[in-house]
């Protein structure tokens, strides 16, 4: 009965199918299905596949971006049912693209498919000065920062932000992870950074491991 209701919700959202995962996971709750299964069994395990397929060469963005879309349907008639249910989020994050910087795309798949994974997005768009992730630590005690940089100019601003959260007294219960085109894992460690994820299926894996040390 489970796995019959669970199994449409998977493949639809690997298909990228946004209407059939939207009526399938409204099929699963009116049959009793409890929300928190449905986003375990059902979406996350189908973003990981889709991650896993990113990954092994065999989705590309548009198709990992078309099941990510997907995904916030079914997210969408799930959410309520969450909260009413008391189900933990796997954490929450601010995320955002550094002051100077205006490329959101890798960001927002950044942000979908933590967001299928569980986690709570606090998602403050681009061109995000240092002081505004600080803010947002403080008003909604993320355990995360993600930040994202597509051109080389403006990378030193994730440095900033992780210094303005030094000075904030924060980077001590805030992990800090760094992605875009031009950053890599030399540059995350020379500015501190706790992580960094090559891409938005990475992403997922680092900040479940953040959140685990």
């Amino acid at each position: 009965m489970m796995e019959d209701a669970l199994k449409p919700i998977y493949e639809a959202l690997i298909e990228g199918d946004h209407r059939g995962v939207a009526a399938h996971v409204q099929a699963a709750l009116d049959s009793g299905l409890e929300p928190e299964i449905i986003l375990k069994d059902g979406m996350v395990a189908a973003m990981n596949e889709v991650g896993r397929l990113f990954e092994a060469g065999e989705f590309y963005v548009p198709e990992m971006l078309i099941s990510a879309r997907a995904m916030q349907n079914g997210l969408a008639l799930l959410k309520p049912r969450l909260v009413q249910a008391n189900v933990a989020s796997a954490g929450k994050v601010v995320a955002g693209t550094v002051k100077g910087d205006l490329h959101d795309i890798g960001k927002n798949l950044v942000c979908m498919m933590l967001e299928g994974a569980a986690f709570e997005i606090i998602d403050l768009g681009s061109d995000v000065p240092a002081e505004k992730f600080v803010q947002a630590v403080k008003e909604s005690g993320a355990q995360i920062v993600a930040m994202s940089a597509l051109l080389t100019t403006t990378m030193p601003n994730m440095k900033e932000t992780v210094a303005a959260l030094e000075k904030a007294g924060l980077r001590r219960q805030v992990k800090v992870m760094v992605g875009g085109a031009p950053v890599t894992q030399a540059y995350a460690a020379e500015i501190g950074a706790d992580g960094y994820a090559a891409d938005a299926s990475k992403a997922v894996a680092v900040a479940r491991t953040l959140l685990s040390t």
